[in-house]
C-alpha cells in the first residue's frame, strides 16, 4: 500500500504537514513486490508496471544529443521558456497533429514554454492559477503525480468518479456540480493515465465549454496523444479557430505535453505548457524559482531533428497499439477490460473478495507479473493497508468477508514496457492464477 509518511523520529526538527499528509510514490512499492519473485530463463520478471518506452530513440537522436552535451554551447543557460528552435519545431508538429482535414492552427512560438518534464509543467501551471485553500477538480482514477502536486500546495484535489459502464470518461453534468467558489480548475488526462481512456473531442470541448463558462482553466495533460490511432482524426479541434473568437482558446486552455513517451526519451526530463503569453508571463516566475530553465542539450539535439522523427513516432505508436491488440485477445475471459489506450489497459481481476492490491502484490510475488492496482489512483481514505483484514484464502491471499467495491478491483498494465511476446506471456500467467486461485477460493469459500 502507498501509505502516507509520518515524522522521522530520528530528525531533530518538524517537516512540513503538506509533505508528511502526501502519499509514498507508489510504484517502488510494487518493484519492492517483485523482489520476492525468482526470475528464470524460461520464466523471466515481466513488468507492465510503470510507463516507460521499450525502446531507445533513434541512432539520429541519440548521435545528436550526444555532439549537443558536449558542445560548449549546452553548458549555459538557455532562456526561460526553452531553445527558439524547438519551440517553433514543436509548434510546426502541433499544427499537423491537430490539424488534419485542412483544418488551421491557432498556435505560435509565443504560446509554448519548454519545462524540464510534463510534471514539472503541471506544477507551474496549477502554482499560477491555484493557491493553498483552493479546489481542483481531477477524474478518478487519477494521475497519483497531479494529486500529490496538490497536496504538497495545500489544494484540495476534488475527486470527479468516472465509471467502467461509462469506460472510465468523465461527466460534463457531474463536474459541474462539484464547481463552487473555490474551484480554480479543472484538470483531465487524455489518453488517460491510468486508465487508458481516449476522451473523444466532443467531450473535451464540452468540458471546454463548462470551464469557459465558469471562468476557469481547463488543463489538459496529453502526454499520450501521439498513441491515438491517426484514422480517427484530430485529438481534438480546441486549437482551431473558431467563429466567435479568433484566439478563443487562450482564455481557458493550459495544454500540457511531454517529449518521454513519444520521442523515447524519459530520462532527459522535457515537457511543454502550451497556453496563452498571458499565463507563461506568470509561469516564468515559477520556472526561474524551480528549473531556471529545461535540460537544454536534449533541446539542442531534437530542434533540427523533429520533422524527421515522425515516422519514429508513428511506427512506435503503431507497434503500441497492435500490443493492446494482443493483450486483448490474449487476456484469459474473467479479466474485464474497463478502458484501453495510450500505454495503458484497466482491467478489472476476476476475484470478487480479494482487493486489487493483494491481486496485485501476489501476481508479482508468485507469478512474477508486475503491475500496479488501481488503489494506488485513488484517494488515500480508498487505500488499503494490505493484509489488513479479511480472511486468509490460503497461500497468503487475503479475502474480505463481503465482496469488495468496484472500484478495488481493477488493476492498470502498460502494453509499452514489454515486447508482443511478452504480453503473451503475461496473459497466459493470468489465465494460471485465474485457474489456481479460483478453484482454491470457490473450494474454501464457496464462491
Amino acid at each position: 500500500m502507498t501509505e502516507m509518511n509520518t515524522p522521522v523520529k530520528q530528525l531533530g526538527y518538524h517537516l512540513s504537514r503538506n509533505v508528511l499528509s502526501t502519499i509514498t510514490p507508489p510504484i517502488p512499492t510494487a518493484y519492492h513486490w517483485a523482489t520476492t519473485y525468482s526470475p528464470t530463463l524460461t520464466r523471466p520478471l515481466l513488468d507492465m508496471s510503470q510507463g516507460v518506452p521499450r525502446v531507445p530513440p533513434p541512432i539520429s537522436l541519440q548521435s545528436a544529443l550526444g555532439k549537443a552535451a558536449s558542445s560548449p554551447q549546452s553548458f549555459g543557460y538557455v532562456r526561460w521558456d526553452g531553445e527558439p528552435a524547438l519551440r517553433a519545431a514543436l509548434v510546426e508538429e502541433m499544427k499537423s497533429v491537430y490539424g488534419r482535414n485542412g483544418q488551421g492552427v491557432d498556435v505560435n512560438a509565443d504560446d509554448v514554454a519548454l519545462t524540464a518534464g510534463c510534471n514539472l509543467a503541471f506544477v507551474a501551471s496549477v502554482m499560477c492559477v491555484a493557491q493553498a485553500g483552493d479546489e481542483v477538480i481531477l477524474p478518478v482514477p487519477w494521475y497519483f503525480n497531479h494529486e500529490m502536486t496538490l497536496n504538497l500546495l495545500g489544494i484540495t484535489p476534488i475527486p470527479l468518479p468516472t465509471l467502467p459502464q461509462d469506460g472510465f470518461s468523465p461527466s460534463v453534468e457531474k463536474c459541474k456540480e462539484l464547481i463552487t467558489p473555490r474551484t480554480r480548475a479543472i484538470v483531465l488526462v487524455t489518453p488517460n493515465n491510468p486508465t487508458g481512456a481516449i476522451y473523444p473531442p466532443s467531450l473535451l470541448a464540452s468540458f471546454h465549454a463548462l470551464a469557459q463558462s465558469h471562468n476557469l482553466p481547463l488543463i489538459i495533460d496529453e502526454t499520450y496523444r501521439d498513441f491515438l490511432d491517426p484514422t480517427s482524426g484530430a485529438p481534438h479541434t480546441l486549437f482551431v479557430p473558431s467563429s466567435a473568437s479568433e484566439s478563443s482558446w487562450r482564455s481557458t486552455l493550459i495544454h500540457l505535453f511531454s517529449f518521454s513517451k513519444a520521442y523515447a526519451l524519459p530520462g532527459h526530463r522535457l515537457g511543454a505548457i502550451i497556453s496563452s503569453p498571458a499565463l507563461l508571463q506568470e509561469c516564468r516566475k515559477v520556472l526561474d524559482t524551480l528549473q531556471i530553465c529545461a535540460p537544454r542539450p536534449i533541446q539542442l539535439a531534437l530542434a533540427p531533428l523533429l520533422p524527421s522523427l515522425r515516422g519514429f513516432v508513428n511506427e512506435t505508436a503503431e507497434s503500441v497499439r497492435a500490443r493492446h491488440v494482443i493483450f486483448r485477445e490474449n487476456l484469459p475471459k474473467k479479466w474485464k477490460i474497463g478502458a484501453q489506450g495510450g500505454y495503458f489497459a484497466f482491467v478489472r481481476h476476476p476475484f470478487p473478495r480479494v482487493r486489487g492490491e493483494v491481486v496485485s502484490k501476489r501476481l508479482a510475488q508468485e507469478r512474477g507479473v508486475v503491475s500496479l492496482p488501481g488503489e494506488f489512483f485513488r484517494p488515500a481514505a480508498a487505500q488499503v493497508a494490505d493484509g489488513e483484514g479479511g480472511v486468509d484464502a490460503g497461500q497468503g491471499w487475503k479475502q474480505d468477508s463481503t465482496p469488495v467495491s468496484e472500484e478495488h478491483r481493477w488493476i492498470r498494465f502498460s502494453v509499452a514496457n514489454v515486447d508482443d511476446e511478452s504480453v503473451r506471456r503475461v496473459c497466459e500467467r493470468l489465465g494460471s492464477v485465474t485457474g489456481s486461485l479460483g478453484g482454491m477460493l470457490r473450494g474454501r469459500l464457496g464462491l
